[in-house]
């Protein structure tokens, strides 16, 4: 689709822009998310009755065990594929920018699980948040903190360079280091009560073709056929020596961080 890499690249957040996910790609390739969210989930420990945002649902998997505990859930997101198939579960959803959040003092929690690092704008997002919570509400949550999958956006950024392009237009990820984000969230009046990084070697059940045209499609669908093939094998021949072993095994390296704040009283 391009030669050279030089029209800037628009992140799956950005200026509204409706991200652009394949559902059943998600389902394959993601479930790990889910997966591994038991400790988020038990940090928000949601109440019968409470309201609860959360923010970058994805196909509502979450949500719905937000709901089985008797909260009045909403889920967010910016892709209308995630969110069919949230609806086709029964639940409360709608399709919204993250980055502008009209909500005003009516939720009790906002729970969000790695959906933070595909924002461009985090301290939009982090100000509609506290905007959106109740006096003492808490936000909990977990991203991808700083070197998180540093060898595939490493990968990125040198093909994209080979193509003539820049490394800033490889990757749309917003990765904190965690004096950064508590410095964010500090500074539009949280109280951070916990803030861990979680180092997280996940090895993928699928092939690693496969995460990356589901976590990295931005990146690929820029190319046409047969261009697109060559540039997923370059990304994939810088990363074989570091993320695959002598069986063939794929593994992504993770970092996250994990946390749970809690607005100002008033």
């Amino acid at each position: 689709m391009h030669g050279p890499l030089s029209t800037p690249v628009k992140t799956p957040a950005s200026d509204g822009e409706a991200q652009r996910w394949s559902a059943s790609d998600f389902a394959k390739n993601g479930r790990f998310i889910q997966d591994m969210a038991g400790p988020i989930f038990a940090l928000l420990a949601a109440k019968p009755g409470e309201r609860v945002l959360d923010l970058g649902c994805g196909d509502g998997t979450l949500t719905a065990e937000i709901e089985a505990t008797g909260a009045d859930v909403l889920g967010l997101d910016n892709s209308p594929e995630l969110l069919a198939v949230a609806r086709m579960k029964g639940l409360s959803v709608k399709q919204a920018d993250a980055h502008a959040l009209d909500y005003v003092q009516e939720f009790d929690a906002v729970f969000s699980n790695a959906a933070l690092h595909w924002m461009h704008a985090p301290e939009l997002v982090v100000e509609g948040v506290a905007r959106a919570l109740r006096p003492g509400g808490r936000f909990v949550g977990e991203l991808g903190g700083h070197g998180n999958i540093a060898a595939v956006a490493t990968a990125l950024r040198a093909v994209e360079m080979a193509r003539g392009g820049t490394p800033e237009q490889a990757v749309p990820w917003y990765f904190p280091t965690m004096e950064e984000f508590e410095a964010l969230l500090s500074s539009h009046g949280f109280a951070v009560r916990e803030l861990v990084v979680v180092p997280r070697s996940t090895p993928l059940k699928a092939d690693m073709q496969g995460w990356l045209r589901t976590f990295c499609r931005f990146f690929f669908d820029r190319f046409e056929e047969p261009e697109r093939s060559a540039v997923l094998d370059d990304v994939l021949t810088l990363l074989r020596p570091s993320l695959c072993d002598s069986q063939g095994l794929w593994t992504v390296n993770h970092i996250r961080l994990r946390f749970s704040a809690e607005r100002s009283p008033d």
